[in-house]
C-alpha cells in the first residue's frame, strides 16, 4: 500500500503567483522520521507559497521600486522598455494616422488612470479638469470606463451620465441614461451581468475577510457586488505574511473564487472566463462593432488586471493599450503614459484633434 502527498511548489509568471502540483509516493510503512520529515516538507511548502504571494506584493510595489539604487543597468533597462513601449503623447501624430478614419472608442480605467492613487480607496476623487475632459472625450468617441470598481462607487466619483460603465472587472455592465438631471442620477440600462449567481457568496467572503484581517491595521476590504478587494497599501510590510494567511484562510472554502493580486490589492473574483478583455468585447459588439474593420479602440489602464484588455487588443490587431506606469512592466500595451495628468493631456489633444477634422 503507498499513500499519495500532493505537494504544491510555486512559481511566479508576470508577478502573478501560481502553483503546479507535484504527487509523491510514500510507503505508509515508512519510519517516524520520514513521516516527520513530510510533515515539515508540508509546512515548508506552505510558507513557500506565503513568500511567493509576499514577493509578488512586493514586485507591484511602486514604493518598493522607487527605493531601488539606481543603475547603469537599470537605465537601460528602463530605455529598452521605452522604446518597446514610447510615449502616447510624443507618438500622437503615428497614433491618430494609424485610426485611418475609423471610428476611435475609448476605454478608460479609473484608479491610476483617471484618478491618483491614494491610501483610502474611498477618497481616489479625480479632478474637475479630469470630469471635463471626460466629458468632451465622450461627445467626441463611444467612451467607457472599466474597473473593478462596483459601478455605483465610480459613478459616484465620474458623475457623468453619457458614459458605458463596466464595474466589477467587466461582471456589471450598463449603458448610458436616456435622460438627464442636475439634481440626482438617472437610472442608466442594464446591459450584463454574467456573475449575478455569485451576489451572495461575495456578500459572505467579505463579511468573512473584515472578521478575519480586522487583527491586521491598515487593511481596507471593499465589497464590489460581483467581486471584492483587499487593500493592502496601508499595511506595515512585516504582517504581509500574515495578511496573505487570512486571505487564503477564507478563500480556500470556496473553490468557486479566485485570487489575484494589483497595485497594493488582492482580488476575489467568480471563477469564470470573464474580465476585462471581454468586457471591452461585449461593449464593442453592444456599440455595433462586432468583426468590424471600421473600429479603433484604445484602452489606457494602470494595472494587471487591465493586460487582458491589452493582450485582447494585440491578439485581435485592432486598436491598441496605453499602460500608465512610471516604472517598466511586462505588458501587452503598446504605449505608456506616466499618471494621469498625462492621460489628461492625451485624451485633451484627442479631442482637439477630433474637433479638427473636417465633417463629413
Amino acid at each position: 500500500m503507498v499513500s499519495f502527498v500532493v505537494e504544491k511548489p510555486h512559481r511566479i509568471s508576470n508577478g502573478v503567483v501560481s502553483e503546479t502540483t507535484r504527487l509523491s509516493i510514500i510507503p505508509n510503512n515508512s519510519s517516524s522520521a520520514q513521516k516527520t520529515l513530510l510533515k515539515n516538507l508540508e509546512i515548508i511548502n506552505g510558507g513557500q507559497r506565503v513568500n511567493a504571494w509576499v514577493d509578488s506584493m512586493r514586485a507591484s510595489s511602486p514604493t518598493h521600486l522607487k527605493s531601488l539604487p539606481f543603475s547603469a543597468s537599470s537605465e537601460k533597462h528602463l530605455s529598452s522598455w521605452i522604446m518597446k513601449h514610447p510615449s502616447a503623447l510624443e507618438m500622437f501624430k503615428k497614433i491618430t494616422e494609424a485610426s485611418g478614419g475609423k471610428q476611435i472608442v475609448m476605454f478608460l480605467d479609473y484608479d491610476g488612470t483617471l484618478s491618483p492613487i491614494v491610501d483610502d480607496p474611498d477618497k481616489a476623487f479625480m479632478s474637475s479638469k479630469m470630469r471635463r475632459t471626460v466629458k468632451k472625450l465622450a461627445k467626441c468617441f463611444p467612451t467607457a470606463i472599466v474597473t473593478g470598481r462596483c459601478i455605483d462607487k465610480v459613478y459616484s466619483f465620474v458623475k457623468l451620465a453619457e458614459l458605458y460603465y463596466a464595474g466589477s472587472h467587466g461582471m456589471d455592465i450598463k449603458g448610458p441614461a436616456t435622460g438627464f438631471s442636475r439634481h440626482k442620477r438617472v437610472k442608466q440600462s442594464l446591459l450584463y451581468q454574467p456573475a449575478s449567481d455569485y451576489l451572495p457568496i461575495i456578500d459572505e467572503v467579505c463579511k468573512q475577510l473584515l472578521e478575519k484581517t480586522k487583527s491586521t491595521p491598515g487593511v481596507i476590504v471593499e465589497n464590489h457586488k460581483f467581486t471584492a478587494s483587499v487593500h493592502f497599501r496601508c499595511v506595515e510590510e512585516k504582517k504581509w505574511s500574515e495578511l496573505v494567511l487570512q486571505v487564503r484562510s477564507v478563500l480556500d472554502k470556496y473553490p468557486t473564487l479566485k485570487l489575484s493580486q494589483g497595485r497594493k490589492v488582492f482580488e476575489i473574483r467568480p471563477m469564470i472566463e470573464w474580465d476585462k478583455g471581454r468586457a471591452l468585447e461585449f461593449l464593442l459588439e453592444t456599440l455595433g462593432f462586432a468583426n468590424s474593420n471600421n473600429v479603433f479602440p484604445v484602452y489606457i489602464g494602470d494595472d494587471r488586471t487591465d493586460e487582458d484588455a491589452f493582450k485582447m487588443l494585440r491578439d485581435k490587431g485592432e486598436g491598441f493599450g496605453i499602460l500608465v506606469s512610471k516604472f517598466p512592466k511586462d505588458t501587452d500595451a503598446s504605449y505608456s503614459l506616466q499618471d494621469p495628468s498625462e492621460v489628461m493631456n492625451f485624451l485633451r489633444r484627442l479631442v482637439e484633434w477630433k474637433q479638427m477634422q473636417p465633417r463629413i
